[in-house]
């Protein structure tokens, strides 16, 4: 499976790969904004998401809407120090599928992933 992570921390990234890595997933592309992620995901085979929501060039939100104007399907999960309940709503509104809150353990994100995956 591959996954698409775009956020504008290298670090952030880093962390994100090594927990999807230790769960079994390590077909991982990154981006570092939204307008790289809309690039990686035209080329293909992308089967799920993980985004930031602040980030420069394009927000998460932003890359979320333009997502979704073309693939309704594809799996979104919005990491983010965005916590208050506004901006949750706004991104389900948005179309993504679910929500964490930095910072996270490797295992809410690792239950996060299973849950969008089934």
């Amino acid at each position: 499976m591959k996954i698409l992570i775009v956020d504008d921390s290298s670090t952030m990234r880093r962390i994100i790969i090594n927990t999807l890595s230790r769960i079994g997933y390590s077909d991982v592309i990154e981006a570092e904004h939204g307008k790289a992620g809309l690039e990686k995901l035209g080329q293909g085979g992308v089967e799920m998401i993980i985004t930031d929501w602040n980030m420069p060039e394009m927000d998460g939100l932003e890359f979320v809407t333009v997502v979704r104007t073309t693939n309704s399907s594809i799996p979104i999960l919005m990491v983010t120090t965005n916590a208050a309940k506004e901006d949750i709503v706004a991104a389900l509104q948005a179309g993504v599928n679910n929500y964490v809150v930095k910072p996270f353990t490797p295992d809410t994100l690792k239950e996060k992933i299973e849950s969008l995956l089934g």
